[in-house]
C-alpha cells in the first residue's frame, strides 16, 4: 500500500513540476525575451516608441519572473534568454514578432497583460 502511495505522489510531484512552462513555451519565451531586449536597444535612428521599450523591459521582467515562479532555474533561464539576445541584438524592430511576442504573454502567464502593465509603472 505504502509503494503505490509513493508512486502516486511521485507522479502527482512531477505533473505538478511540468505544469507551469512546457519547453516550446520556454523556448518562445527566450525568443521573445531577445526580440524585446533587442527593441530595448534599438540603434539610434529606428523609429520606435519610447513607451514600447518600457513594454519590453516589462515583459522581459514579467516573464522571468513567472519562469522562476514554475520552477525554473535561475541560471538556465538566463543561459535561454542570453542565447536569444546574442541572436537578435542589433536587429531592426520587427512590429509582428513582437506583437506576436505581447500575444504569448496574454496567453501563456496568468494575467500576463495585466502584470505586465504593473511592471511598466514601477520601472521609474
Amino acid at each position: 500500500m505504502k509503494k503505490y502511495i509513493l508512486i502516486i505522489l511521485s507522479l502527482l510531484v512531477f505533473n505538478l513540476a511540468n505544469a507551469g512552462m512546457s519547453n516550446n513555451d520556454k523556448s518562445k519565451a527566450w525568443e521573445c525575451s531577445g526580440i524585446y531586449m533587442a527593441n530595448y536597444f534599438l540603434p539610434s535612428g529606428e523609429e520606435f516608441e519610447y513607451s514600447m521599450k518600457e513594454k519590453s523591459m516589462a515583459s522581459v521582467k514579467v516573464m522571468k519572473s513567472y519562469a522562476l515562479e514554475v520552477g525554473i532555474l535561475e541560471k538556465e533561464w538566463d543561459e535561454g534568454v542570453n542565447k536569444a539576445v546574442d541572436k537578435y541584438y542589433g536587429s531592426k524592430y520587427d512590429k509582428a514578432k513582437t506583437e506576436d511576442c505581447h500575444s504569448f504573454i496574454e496567453i501563456s502567464i496568468p494575467n500576463g497583460a495585466e502584470r505586465v502593465k504593473k511592471v511598466v509603472q514601477t520601472l521609474y
